[in-house]
């Protein structure tokens, strides 16, 4: 099983993302379409492959939790890969990053975006579901700010996506996992470096929330991403974290801290054969500021419907700037288009499974039972990862 190859070939036809099965073929997603690659991939040779790739210090580890999140070098491509158990054995869900410098412009975002990140101090927000692109943009705006100023610029991210080169700033950047144990000890940590640029890859937690408002608070410039499909949603996502007696003080915090929300889709342009963001993008004036401390988020669509002289935009006014863009950025990977050979993956009917078998009783001194369900092709390749 040649993972480096697999993602070569994916590279090539343009694909986002490849996803590793036992017993099933590669699989790459172009366009937001999946389409299989080759033929099926049985499970040793994958996990082998897969091992190889984790490395045997972080292996028992991956035992451990079913799961390991890194980055790697594949094929000439930076990828994040998510690797995972299931009833089928050991698979890798693969995520390409362009090598390609990004800034606002390479990723045909609006120039409005440029001037929020060269705001001095302040919450910036950025939105979506899984795979929209969120990070991307983060890290299009952190390198405008590079390229333009002078700045400390930390990155706490897991794993870390893509390498940013110092160039007018300085930049470190910190996997979390390696090189801080947490998001929460990584942001605490990072407002004793002397940071002018915070980046915190995911708010998930209470706990992480409030130490990422109190570095926005304390006159840093964040990043963050929240997962959420408008603007709206987004500032309830956080509020909604907390219980209902801390509410008030964080909207407080969030009201005095936030800069911009900017909650952003994929939509493929077939004229262009390419995926182009299209985006909301909320900024904190006063009435926005008004309504987040009230409580009164559903007002925020109004809001954006009647503020475009504030620099907002509402999905449909963006998607009337998109109408008059003429100078498109192309993606440095080649071939867009999905080649002729890959088959689309169909929809498949779901099929009433048969009733399980009783399990065969679990030696002594075993206390992990692995359910092989048929799929493995050899059933001690899965019984040996637990000895």
């Amino acid at each position: 099983m040649d993972i480096h190859a697999v993602i070569e070939a994916a590279a090539r036809a343009g694909a986002s993302d490849v996803h590793l099965a036992p017993g099933q073929p590669p699989t790459q997603r172009i366009n937001g379409v999946l389409h299989r690659m080759g033929a099926p991939v049985a499970a040793r040779p994958l996990r082998d492959a897969i091992r190889q790739l984790v490395g045997e210090n972080a292996w028992g580890d991956f035992l451990k939790r079913r799961s390991a999140d890194l980055s790697k070098t594949l094929g000439g491509v930076r990828c994040r890969l998510a690797v995972l158990r299931s009833a089928r054995g050991v698979g890798a869900a693969i995520r390409l990053l362009s090598n390609q410098r990004v800034t606002v412009d390479t990723l045909n975002l609006h120039p409005s975006l440029r001037e929020l990140a060269f705001q001095p101090h302040g919450l910036i927000l950025v939105t979506g579901a899984t795979g929209s692109g969120k990070s991307t943009t983060i890290a299009g705006m952190v390198s405008e700010i590079n390229l333009h100023h002078a700045r400390h610029i930390v990155t706490l991210e897991q794993p870390i996506e893509r390498a940013l080169t110092p160039v007018r700033s300085l930049v470190r950047q910190r996997e979390v996992g390696r090189d801080t144990p947490s998001f929460e000890q990584g942001v605490m940590d990072v407002l004793r470096e002397d940071p002018d640029v915070v980046v915190v890859g995911e708010m998930r937690w209470p706990e992480t929330i409030r130490l990422t408002l109190t570095a926005a608070e304390t006159g840093h410039l964040v990043f963050t991403t929240v997962h959420a499909s408008s603007c709206t949603e987004a500032l309830g996502r956080i509020l909604l974290a907390f219980p209902t007696a801390e509410q008030p003080a964080v909207r407080a915090m969030l009201a005095d801290c936030l800069t911009a929300v900017v909650s952003q889709q994929l939509h493929f342009r077939e004229d262009l054969g390419i995926r182009v963001p299209v985006l909301e993008i909320l900024t904190a004036n006063d009435a926005v500021r008004n309504v987040i401390r009230t409580g009164q988020l559903h007002k925020i669509v109004s809001i954006l419907e009647t503020n475009a002289a504030s620099g907002m935009f509402s999905r449909g006014r963006y998607q009337q700037w998109l109408s008059q863009k003429t100078d498109w950025a192309r993606p440095e990977r080649p071939g867009m288009v999905a080649p002729p050979e890959l088959v689309p993956v169909p929809v498949e009917t779901p099929t009433k499974r048969p009733a399980a078998k009783e399990p065969a009783p679990a030696r002594s001194g075993r206390s992990d039972v692995v359910v092989l369900d048929g799929f493995d092709d050899d059933p001690s390749t899965v019984l040996s990862e637990l000895s």
